[in-house]
């Protein structure tokens, strides 16, 4: 979306927003748009819900661009904002619910967890963090004693399985496949790597996300279509 058609969504909830208040709020590194090749700014939705938020806690709570900072902070490394009194408002779809196309697939931030945010996140299960890190699902970055947001979300979600009786062991196939899907990514975009000049690397990579999303939305379908076959 350009920043006119942003505009339009927020002032039914949000009258008084201008487009000078979302440059501002950009200018505060609230919100990071994509520009274009000729600099023109290109919000997503998920850049729209972070506004949403902002402004709604803004108004609501009175919360100062510092604290709201933090509460962002929090959502990009995958935690819970503090609970605000009286209720505040849907946390914007940052890490819990990802968009499902490529935009789903861009370079996560680059946070810095600590084992003990992973196993918050496993509900506090230490054996678990330790049983998904030794079948190879989740690992710390190379080179360091820390973990990205995707490891985040591989323990949330190994969590959540975890009181449905599903086990780590239970769970390589999924790497596997999902090694093997990255690796039919990369063999469908090294040509495009390959090419010259200054947009090659840009179209290489937008076409890997948009190839992973199609992967992604292929294996859900395929899975759904499993689930509702008859039984022999």
């Amino acid at each position: 979306m350009s920043i006119g058609e942003v505009l339009a969504h927020l002032q039914t909830d949000f009258p008084d927003v201008t487009i000078s208040k979302i440059r501002y709020l950009e200018g505060e590194g609230l919100i990071e748009p994509e520009r274009t090749p000729a600099g023109y700014r290109k919000f997503t939705h998920a850049d729209l819900e972070r506004l949403r938020y902002v402004l709604a806690v803004q108004r609501d709570h009175y919360l100062p661009l510092r604290v709201i900072r933090e509460h962002l902070d929090a959502l990009d490394r995958g935690l819970d904002p503090p609970v605000l009194p009286g209720g505040g408002p849907g946390a914007p779809r940052l890490v819990g619910a990802p968009p499902a196309g490529p935009e789903r697939f861009r370079s996560g931030s680059e946070a810095a967890l600590s084992r003990r945010d992973l196993i918050e996140a496993a509900g506090g299960d230490a054996e678990l963090l330790a049983a998904l890190e030794s079948y190879g699902l989740v690992a710390p970055v190379p080179g360091t004693a820390h973990y990205d947001g995707e490891a985040m979300a591989v323990t949330r979600t190994a969590g959540e399985l975890a009181r449905f009786g599903i086990e780590p062991r239970h769970l390589r196939a999924f790497r596997t496949a999902a090694d093997r899907e990255a690796g039919l990514v990369e063999q469908v975009v090294a040509p495009l790597r390959r090419q010259r000049g200054p947009e090659a690397a840009g179209r290489a990579d937008e076409a890997s996300r948009e190839v992973a999303a199609l992967c992604l939305q292929l294996h859900a379908a395929l899975v759904r279509s499993a689930l509702h076959r008859p039984a022999p």
